[in-house]
């Protein structure tokens, strides 16, 4: 029987194994006979080649063979190696490869038989290096549209009865600004006519505003640890606004030294824990509200023309706000303080001070006779301090980690974040109209 070729060649290899079940590969029960290696001469197919591999017995064979591989290799450039000589012709191994062990025809020393996964045979198909193109390349392109007549995510169909939901678009300035000129407005109405019509009910009114900011300013102070007790701070702030209204500056000074020393003294109730933080954060809180807020009382109390002083102010204050927005909306470009407020810019200042410089050079000319750059160096003044308020109280708003001091006024958030450029506002006010305007006694 004879012995198939392991490369597909279906002709006999010449020679037979006696007595031997009709196996693919050598028995590998049997003891294989020593193998030695005979000449060998490394031709091309036209020349003969042949293996002398003398054994014992049958085994014996000595024969030309000739090795043609099919063509394996379908790429655009011919491989060669020491086995092949261009691409689709097998010549056979190297001379000294034929006969030893470890040549193609046997893998081991002792004559085992090559793995098929090591050399390939006919019925192998090829694999061939081109590019696939049943794949389409990823590219990076925008999710599509969801087609006409399917609703997205989120969103209800609209109808006659029910029509789509719109979302109001938020300013620039991150704020309602409908909202907010309505609050501004109710706020101003709330200040301007009892200043006018009725005295005692504006120090209402003050008295009110100082209460409502020592509770915010409280509130907010909490988020940090600290516990100020609110009872004391809000009645030395209201007794403070009263003294600054009958009795001027050296009692504004009095009621802040009472309001501190009452708080202290209430804070020993609860213990020693934290005494040093609670006192820190009272003793801000009593001056940053009805300490500066004094000064509007003392404006007020003005004989003569204490509301007018007082109008000049709040008139200033809102022409530096609106002039700063203005120029920020349109023209801002370079932050002020992108720490503390990043809406801020040196564009909106310039319009701050200049809004504030032109209406008060008007205002205090037509109302008080006085010079217009004498006005206009009110108004800037007015101006910085009340951009100087705004970043001090947004400082400390990012320092507690907040916004808003609160939500109670639409638009605007908290009461505070109305009364910050107004309160570093008044003491300037009030130093620099006692100067221009002198008090008549």
């Amino acid at each position: 029987m004879s012995h198939p070729d392991p490369y597909g060649n279906t002709e006999s290899r010449g020679w037979d194994r006696p007595a031997a079940p009709a196996l693919p590969w050598p028995d590998t029960d049997l003891e294989p006979g020593p193998w030695r290696p005979g000449p060998a001469a490394h031709t091309h197919p036209a020349e003969p080649d042949t293996y002398a591999r003398p054994g014992a017995g049958a085994d014996a064979y000595a024969g030309p063979e000739t090795y043609t591989a099919p063509d394996t290799h379908a790429g655009p450039y011919p491989t060669t190696s020491r086995h092949h000589d261009g691409p689709g012709r097998y010549d056979g191994p190297p001379a000294g490869d034929r006969g030893r062990p470890g040549g193609p025809e046997h893998d081991g020393p002792w004559g085992e038989p090559a793995r098929d996964d090591e050399y390939p045979t006919a019925q192998i198909a090829p694999v061939r290096d081109e590019p696939t193109e049943q794949i389409p390349a990823v590219r990076d392109e925008p999710a599509s549209e969801p087609p006409a007549g399917r609703r997205g995510p989120g969103r209800r169909r609209a109808s006659a009865e029910r029509p789509p939901t719109t979302v109001p678009k938020a300013s620039r300035a991150g704020r309602n600004l409908p909202a907010a000129i309505g609050v501004g407005v109710a706020l101003g109405a709330a200040v301007v006519v009892p200043l006018f019509f009725f005295m005692p009910a504006f120090l209402a009114v003050l008295a009110a505003a100082v209460g409502i900011g020592i509770w915010e300013m409280a509130r907010a102070v909490r988020r940090s640890g600290a516990h100020p007790p609110l009872a004391p701070l809000v009645a030395g702030g209201v007794i403070t606004v009263g003294l600054a209204w009958y009795a001027g500056p050296d009692a504004l000074c009095l009621g802040l030294l009472v309001t501190v020393l009452g708080t202290m003294i209430w804070r020993l109730g609860d213990g020693p824990g934290n005494y040093q933080r609670d006192l820190t954060a009272a003793t801000l809180i009593a001056v940053y509200v009805p300490f500066l807020a004094g000064f509007a009382a003392m404006l007020a109390a003005a004989p003569g023309d204490g509301a007018l002083r007082v109008l000049v102010t709040l008139v200033a204050v809102v022409l530096s706000d609106t002039g700063g927005y203005a120029a920020g909306v349109r023209f801002g470009k370079h932050p002020m303080a992108p720490t503390i407020s990043p809406k801020k810019s040196w564009e909106g200042f310039a319009g701050s001070v200049t809004a504030a410089a032109a209406g008060s050079a008007a205002l205090l000319w037509v109302l008080f006779d006085v010079a217009p750059w004498w006005g206009a160096l009110f108004g800037m003044a007015i101006s910085v301090s009340a951009v100087l308020g705004d970043l001090a109280e947004s400082m400390i708003k990012r320092d507690l980690g907040v916004k808003d001091m609160s939500n109670l006024l639409p638009g605007h958030g908290g009461l505070m974040d109305r009364l910050d450029s107004i309160l570093f506002a008044v003491p300037v006010a009030y130093l620099l109209l006692a100067v221009f305007v002198p008090v008549v006694s």
